[in-house]
């Protein structure tokens, strides 16, 4: 049975983790509300642009393939995937980097059984760990994530035109991200998203229609060379915005619980120490009363 001061010792330490869990939960709170903020803030900009682009897409089918940009159609072959993956920097934060590390196990083992070659690029420190010991031939480079600070469009830029000068160069023929899409604090959920080529399955059925309704000035196949850049920077920078509300979210409910872990601990360790207290003194009560009974 451990001693007082051992009990006295382990509540002071789970008393002390409780303050230090109350004030990171604090600290995701006052974080999250801004990140939140800035995440939906830029769904709608992210959205319309991948419908005007789909749009521009459906409009150029009638184009020759070898015209359109690389961005739209890839380069023509589906054998080199690169898996662009979004992670946070920094852990205590849940199961948000796990969901989206196995999201991307998943992708790799499902390409790998198609007989394609993955590369990866992993976007936040706790990625880039697990990813590059798992799989170190895979990992082309490893890109810091925000460490925590606001969301900047140069990094959204930066992994942009990584992608577009790999591209270019034939080194990949698709990519996709994978990233965590905030719904609430207490849920995020991994999305995986095609960035090349560019998707237009939703708008298969209505672009017959829809499409004599525009007119495009200069023509389409300049408009998507000038634009489908811009908007995989778009799409990149929603994701990494929709990851960092996750993260600050995660947080948030994973100290919320360790407090509540906490606090459960303390009561059941005052307990154990008070019941520990009780049994000291009857004990030395018996021992006082015996000692004056044989006397």
């Amino acid at each position: 049975m451990a001693s007082l001061k051992e009990l006295r010792g382990r509540i002071t330490g789970v008393k002390s983790t409780r303050k230090i869990t109350n004030a990171m939960k604090m600290v995701a709170a006052s974080k999250l509300r801004r990140a939140q903020s800035q995440a939906e803030a830029a769904r709608p900009y992210a959205e319309a642009m991948g419908r005007m682009m789909a749009e521009l897409a459906a409009a150029s089918r009638g184009a020759d393939a070898s015209s359109l940009p690389t961005l739209l159609g890839g380069t023509g072959k589906d054998q080199v995937h690169l898996v662009v993956v979004l992670t946070s920097d920094r852990g205590l934060a849940g199961g948000f980097n796990a969901n989206i590390v196995r999201s991307a196990r998943q992708l790799i083992r499902t390409l790998r059984d198609e007989g394609r070659t993955v590369r990866l690029l992993p976007v936040g420190r706790k990625g880039a760990d697990i990813l590059a010991k798992e799989y170190p031939d895979l990992v082309v480079e490893r890109v810091a994530g925000t460490e925590g600070r606001d969301v900047g469009f140069d990094k959204a830029e930066y992994v942009g035109k990584k992608i577009v000068a790999m591209l270019e160069a034939g080194e990949i023929d698709r990519c996709t991200l994978i990233y965590n899409r905030f719904v609430n604090a207490m849920t995020q959920i991994a999305i995986q998203l095609p960035l090349v080529p560019l998707s237009v399955a939703e708008n298969d059925n209505a672009a017959p229609a829809e499409a004599a309704q525009y007119e495009f000035e200069p023509d389409e196949a300049t408009l998507l060379a000038n634009l489908l850049p811009r908007n995989l920077q778009v799409q990149i920078f929603s994701a990494l915005l929709e990851s960092a509300a996750g993260e600050q979210g995660a947080r948030m409910t994973a100290m919320d619980n360790a407090s509540r872990n906490a606090s459960k601990a303390i009561d059941r360790l005052s307990q154990k120490y008070n019941r520990t207290r009780q049994a000291n003194i009857t004990n030395e009560l018996i021992e006082i009363i015996s000692g004056a009974e044989a006397v």
